[in-house]
């Protein structure tokens, strides 16, 4: 078992490698560029970029793929077989996996978290194509031009200005795409079938991102965002448009006070420093907030106060975030999930630690040698090797240790019970 997560395995081998998603080791280096992994079917398979390779083929056409999985969901565009189905529309997919994905349309889940900013999104693939607005990253580079793209959707949306191909054609009009999907939506102009309904109203339309759009409506959602004034909408369309409003060269003047610059970027930097504004202070403390409900809720910690009681244990606290996150130790909820694996926890702290182990970031080091880590805990602990104190001490002998993890080990011992 692994001591720092629920992960269980019956070789050594397999927890030596699970390991270093939490150290962040990737041991496994490309020869030929800068990719390395913690593991060497990874990188078996990353090679196959580089030598062309793609031994898993398609009996039917001239597909070919690097791995069996791919195969297998190409397969279904021979096939056609859709055997899951959605109880509320007429979606139907080839994976069960797919199938689960696509009912957060109706439900409005949205698990997968940015750590960066307030987006969130129903699946780990639309969050790692998001992470790269914040990175920059655009893997999908055009070889007819300079463009570089972030999916390689957009890649092979671009590819046609270039071809001018249009494979996808329908028989009722004059109209022609490069997407089957593009192709299937728009028949439905045609048919009239509006498959996608509101669970709120009576609104029904074509394909899921209008029904999307429309949920707005209901929620109040505005994630597109005016980085110059407080104007908010709900497409991306109508941010656009609303931005043309802001002409190049027009002086631009802080919504807080009359500072003004004709740079959009020198507002954007000039914003920061209310946001880092402080205004309501503790008297009791050198605590200091934006918010008086976040004074409000500071005090309690001098006065003791916890009004928020769990109704399953004992436990209470100062806060409904804290509550909230305390009951998902009682019903398991892990609404926050890896992009890039198959970890899940229950707070978004606990992710932004864990996606250190992928980026291999490691912000909190040591002031007396050169140790770094992903966590303050981890730093605490390490401290303890300088200072020599062991808190943990075993109830049975003189034994005594850093770390909880250190001593339930040791008490094995006594117990007789094995990891």
């Amino acid at each position: 078992k692994c001591t720092l997560c629920e992960y269980a395995t019956t070789q050594n081998s397999s927890l030596t490698q699970h390991m270093r998603v939490h150290t962040g080791e990737k041991p496994y280096k490309c020869t030929l560029c800068e990719y390395a992994c913690s593991n060497p079917g990874s990188l078996k398979i990353h090679n196959m970029t580089h030598t062309g390779e793609k031994p898993y083929k398609c009996v039917l056409c001239s597909y070919a793929g690097h791995t069996s999985s791919a195969l297998k969901s190409h397969m279904v565009n021979h096939t056609g077989e859709k055997p899951y189905k959605c109880n509320e529309c007429d979606y139907a997919c080839a994976q069960s996996s797919s199938l689960k994905i696509h009912m957060r349309v109706h439900t409005g889940e949205k698990p997968f978290v940015c750590v960066t900013c307030n987006y969130a999104c129903n699946n780990a693939s639309s969050l790692k194509v998001h992470l790269r607005i914040h990175s920059g990253e655009r893997p999908f580079k055009c070889t007819e031009c300079t463009s570089s793209f972030s999916t390689s959707s957009r890649l092979k949306r671009h590819m046609s200005k270039h071809t001018g191909e249009k494979p996808f054609k329908c028989s009722q009009c004059p109209y022609s795409c490069f997407q089957t999907s593009s192709l299937t939506t728009h028949m439905r102009i045609h048919t009239g079938e509006k498959p996608f309904q509101c669970s709120e109203c009576e609104y029904k339309c074509t394909n899921s991102n209008s029904l999307k759009i429309h949920i707005r409506s209901h929620t109040g959602e505005k994630p597109y965002k005016c980085e110059i004034c407080n104007y908010a909408c709900t497409t991306s369309s109508s941010l656009k448009s609303h931005t043309r409003v802001h002409q190049d060269g027009k002086e631009y003047t802080c919504m807080v006070c009359n500072f003004t610059s004709t740079e959009i970027s020198s507002i954007r930097a000039h914003k920061k420093t209310h946001l880092d504004a402080k205004q309501f202070k503790c008297d009791q403390c050198e605590y200091s907030c934006t918010q008086t409900n976040s004074l409000k809720i500071h005090m309690r910690t001098h006065t003791g106060e916890k009004p928020y009681k769990c109704s399953e244990c004992d436990y209470s606290c100062s806060n409904s975030s804290s509550l909230k996150i305390h009951i998902r130790s009682h019903t398991g909820e892990k609404p926050f999930k890896c992009a890039d694996c198959d970890y899940a926890c229950a707070t978004l702290s606990a992710l932004k630690v864990h996606i250190r182990s992928h980026t291999g970031e490691k912000p909190y080091k040591c002031d007396q040698c050169d140790y770094a880590c992903t966590n303050s805990g981890s730093l605490k602990i390490h401290v303890r090797t300088h200072t020599g104190e062991k808190p943990f001490k075993c109830t049975e002998c003189d034994y005594s240790c850093t770390s909880s993890s250190s001593l339930k080990s040791h008490v094995r011992i006594h117990s007789g019970e094995k990891p």
